[in-house]
């Protein structure tokens, strides 16, 4: 792993929930992380942090859609009780708000992942062993 994947200091740097909540780059703090609603850019325009090293993946929109999904259900079920009111007012009310909810939760969830990773300094995981010691099967490993 490069020395420059992670932080080497924290002085200056965004705690995760202020770049999740804002779309801040994780190394200079400026809004530089989304090019679009939940798409990151390339990179930072400011400090140039490669965006693209971070596999953030779509891990977030699994679990964001089943609670959003579960809590829209719930209101629904609630107004319905209460007040009844016509099937054209549950889509008035409940299709934008959970289209605003789902888009709004995963850009936050993506930018959090992203600022752990950023961090923590994650990295992609190493098969084999890492200590120079010959595989357990006796076979050699090519490097």
């Amino acid at each position: 792993m490069p020395a420059d994947f992670g932080p080497a200091e924290t002085k200056g740097q965004p705690g995760i929930g202020q770049a999740a909540l804002f779309g801040l780059c994780p190394q200079c703090g400026q809004r530089t992380l989304f090019r679009g609603v939940v798409q990151f850019a390339d990179g930072c325009r400011t400090c140039g942090l490669e965006f693209s090293r971070f596999n953030v993946g779509d891990g977030p929109a699994a679990f964001l859609t089943l609670a959003i999904g579960g809590l829209v259900v719930a209101l629904a079920l609630w107004l319905e009780v209460a007040a009844h009111p016509p099937f054209w007012v549950h889509a008035l009310i409940w299709l934008p708000f959970t289209i605003a909810a789902v888009l709004g939760g995963l850009r936050v969830a993506k930018a959090a992942l992203l600022a752990a990773e950023y961090r923590n300094r994650a990295g992609e995981a190493i098969s084999g062993p890492s200590n120079g010691a010959p595989d357990p099967d006796g076979e050699g490993t090519d490097r």
